[in-house]
């Protein structure tokens, strides 16, 4: 019903109106408990209708706002500003519209409890008198606590990843567990010739803009980004959406077509066009949290192997991409792929030998 790109948009954004619909709950609890039975505020005069529900709905529906601003237009904005540079920023601006917004609503509410014109005396007055008052303060501090906590979850997400940190906050892999997944190993053509002619340094800006560009796709065909190992990029999938709608096979296409989009601009800046090469191969893994310091989802298992080895032979099949049997007679029928078979195999490791495929897209597709 949903796309992947979408759920994780979903994912991303949910968490902001979950926090704030909690810390504003709770500030209208712990505010209840101080006024109790009071009919206005003692330091604003400002009428004090209680409703927590209400308070925590509003937060809420404030919280999800800021989390469309953060992932649809912030996110992209401040992308290149170190973190405590994008905090101090992204923080001011969220202050000034939740500040902006808090007093627009001083205001209608004075203006309903009152039953006065929003423009009336007594309303400005009390608008006024929370204005020049700790309260507004005390909720702009309260405010920044909410957003501090919210960036540095959006920075946490970012840097591990959404669904591990989700894996690692509800404990799914806190014991290990069998599940069979989809790997994809994804390596960068002539890395050494590229590092030699670039430099170190500009090798690294080509490898970060070549990560940049290849993970729009991951995300868009539901992958997981398991491991960076130096111009090597380990992708994965679960079993079932990695072969709904063959998503692990045309994310490899569109992380192709991305790169080809920004020939231009890669020949212009460093004189040279990434691209890749991948091997893919499906089977059983065993899943578990691991690490003290650094927690991390560990994936062992001889699917691992198979599918860094099948992808070493791409250059002696001169194919880009190269499947297992296994996964090629798992995938289901689509009339805009071939699967084109190359025989069998012995791989480095393993006493049977292995069919394997390559894969091209349909001249119609």
């Amino acid at each position: 019903m949903f796309t992947p790109r979408f759920k994780r948009q979903l994912v991303h954004v949910l968490p902001f109106g979950v926090i704030w619909f909690f810390f504003g709950g709770l500030y209208a609890l712990i505010e209840q408990g101080l006024l109790g039975d009071s009919s206005f505020y003692p330091v604003t005069g400002n009428p004090y209708n209680p409703n927590i529900l209400l308070t925590a709905f509003l937060a809420g529906i404030s919280g999800l706002l800021v989390g469309l601003i953060e992932i649809f237009y912030f996110r992209n904005w401040f992308n290149q500003k170190i973190f405590l540079v994008k905090v101090f920023y992204k923080t001011t601006i969220y202050l000034i519209i939740v500040v902006s917004i808090i007093l627009i609503n001083v205001v209608i509410n004075n203006a309903l409890e009152l039953e006065l014109h929003v423009f009336s005396e007594a309303v400005r007055i009390n608008a006024m008198n929370f204005m020049n008052s700790y309260a507004l303060l005390s909720v702009v501090l309260y405010m920044f606590a909410i957003l501090v906590v919210c960036l540095f979850y959006v920075e946490a997400s970012d840097n591990i990843g959404p669904e591990l940190l989700f894996n690692i906050y509800t404990g799914k892999y806190h014991n290990p567990v069998e599940e069979e997944r989809i790997f994809m190993f994804l390596d960068m053509k002539s890395s050494t010739a590229i590092a030699e002619k670039l430099g170190h340094t500009e090798y690294f800006k080509i490898l970060k803009a070549y990560y940049a560009d290849v993970s729009p796709p991951i995300l868009k065909y539901a992958g997981e980004i398991y491991q960076y190992v130096g111009d090597e990029i380990v992708v994965t999938w679960d079993y079932k959406r990695g072969l709904s709608d063959n998503n692990c096979i045309r994310c490899f296409f569109e992380m192709k077509e991305a790169l080809q989009q920004k020939a231009s601009w890669y020949e212009s800046k460093f004189g040279v066009t990434p691209s890749f090469k991948a091997g893919l191969h499906l089977g059983k893994v065993t899943s578990g949290e691991i690490g003290l310091i650094k927690k991390e989802i560990f994936f062992t298992g001889d699917v691992l192997n198979t599918a860094a080895r099948i992808q070493s032979l791409c250059n002696s099949y001169e194919v880009d991409i190269l499947i297992s049997a296994t996964l090629a007679n798992t995938l289901p029928d689509d009339s805009a792929l071939q699967t084109i078979p190359l025989g069998e195999t012995s791989l480095r490791g393993r006493q049977e030998s292995m069919a394997l495929y390559t894969v091209k897209e349909s001249p119609l597709s």
